[in-house]
C-alpha cells in the first residue's frame, strides 16, 4: 500500500497563516509515501509568494509531486503572462513541468494545464497525452497509474462544464488506453471523489477522480479548508478527507469514501463508509 497526501491551491498571498503549522505537523506525522501538489500555489504569481510557498513546502516530507495552477501565472503584467508564463514557479518551485514519481507500486505523474491565453482555464494537449501513454504503456497491472493536474477531468454536480480541462475527451480515450487509474485535480475549492463511468462513456473503463478542497486560502467558497490523505493498493483506493475544525484549530478526519476496481473499472464501495462532522 502507498499513503499520498493531497494539497491544493494553497495560494500564497492569501494564505490564512493560522493553519499552516497545524497542517504541516499532520502531514509530518501521516508520514504518506509522497505528497502531491495540484496547483495554484500563490495568489498573484508574485516573487515573495513564491518564495513562501517553497519556503513551506520544503517543510514538507519528501518526494514532491507538484503541477502549475492559472494562479502562477502572471495576471496583470502582460509581458511575463505571455513571454515568461511560469518564470517565476520554474525558479522558485520546480523547473520540471512534467514531473514522475514511480515506484514498484505506483506511477504518479504531473501535467501542466495552466496557460497564458485564459485567465482561469485550462488545457491538456496532445503531446502531454502522448508522453503520458509513453509512461504508463510499459508498466505492469499491479502498478496503479496516477496523473496530476490542476484542471479536473471530471465535475462535482452541479458544477459547470466549462471548469472541466480542455479536450478531456481526448485525454480520456488515451487514458483508457493505458489504464490511468487516478485523476487528482484542483481548482474548484470544493472536494470530490468519484468515478468518470457518469461522463464518460467509455466501454469497460472508468478512471476514479479525486478533487481537493483549499489547505491554506481564505477563499474558501463555502467550504472548510481541507486536504486529502489517499492510501492506494491495487485495487482498492480510500480517500480520507481532513477539514480544519475552525473552534479546535486542528485538521480533523471528517469522511472516509473507499473505492473498489473491477476490470478497469472503479466505482465506489459504501460498505463502511465513514462520515464525521467536525
Amino acid at each position: 500500500m502507498r499513503t499520498l497526501v493531497h494539497l491544493s491551491d494553497l495560494h500564497f498571498g492569501r494564505v490564512d497563516a493560522l493553519l499552516l503549522d497545524p497542517l504541516r505537523e499532520l502531514v509530518r506525522r501521516l508520514a504518506p509515501d509522497l505528497v502531491v501538489v495540484s496547483g495554484d500555489l500563490t495568489q498573484r504569481a508574485r516573487s515573495a509568494q513564491f518564495e513562501a510557498a517553497r519556503a513551506w513546502l520544503d517543510t514538507l516530507p519528501g518526494p514532491q509531486i507538484i503541477v502549475p495552477g492559472n494562479h502562477d501565472i502572471s495576471l496583470y503584467n502582460v509581458f511575463r503572462r505571455f513571454l515568461q508564463p511560469l518564470e517565476r514557479y520554474r525558479r522558485y518551485i520546480t523547473d520540471d513541468l512534467a514531473p514522475v514519481y514511480k515506484d514498484e507500486e505506483i506511477a504518479v505523474l504531473g501535467v501542466n494545464t495552466a496557460r497564458s491565453l485564459t485567465f482561469k482555464d485550462g488545457r491538456v494537449n496532445r503531446a502531454q497525452v502522448a508522453r503520458i501513454r509513453a509512461e504508463l504503456q510499459a508498466l505492469g497491472p499491479e502498478v496503479t497509474r496516477i496523473v496530476v493536474t490542476h484542471h479536473p477531468f471530471d465535475l462535482p454536480e452541479n458544477v459547470d462544464e466549462r471548469q472541466l480541462v480542455d479536450r478531456a475527451p481526448m485525454a480520456m480515450r488515451v487514458f483508457a488506453e493505458c489504464g490511468v487509474d487516478l485523476l487528482l485535480s484542483g481548482h474548484l475549492h470544493t472536494s470530490h471523489a468519484g468515478s468518470t463511468a457518469q461522463r464518460y462513456r467509455i466501454s469497460e473503463y472508468a478512471a476514479l477522480v479525486v478533487q481537493a478542497g483549499t489547505a491554506t486560502s481564505t477563499r474558501a467558497r463555502g467550504e472548510v479548508n481541507s486536504f486529502n490523505l489517499i492510501r492506494v493498493e491495487p485495487e482498492r483506493v480510500e480517500v480520507d478527507r481532513y477539514g480544519w475544525d475552525v473552534i479546535g484549530r486542528a485538521f480533523r478526519l471528517t469522511r472516509t469514501e473507499s473505492f473498489i476496481r473491477s476490470g478497469n473499472v472503479w466505482a465506489e464501495h459504501t460498505e463502511g463508509l465513514y462520515a464525521a462532522g467536525i
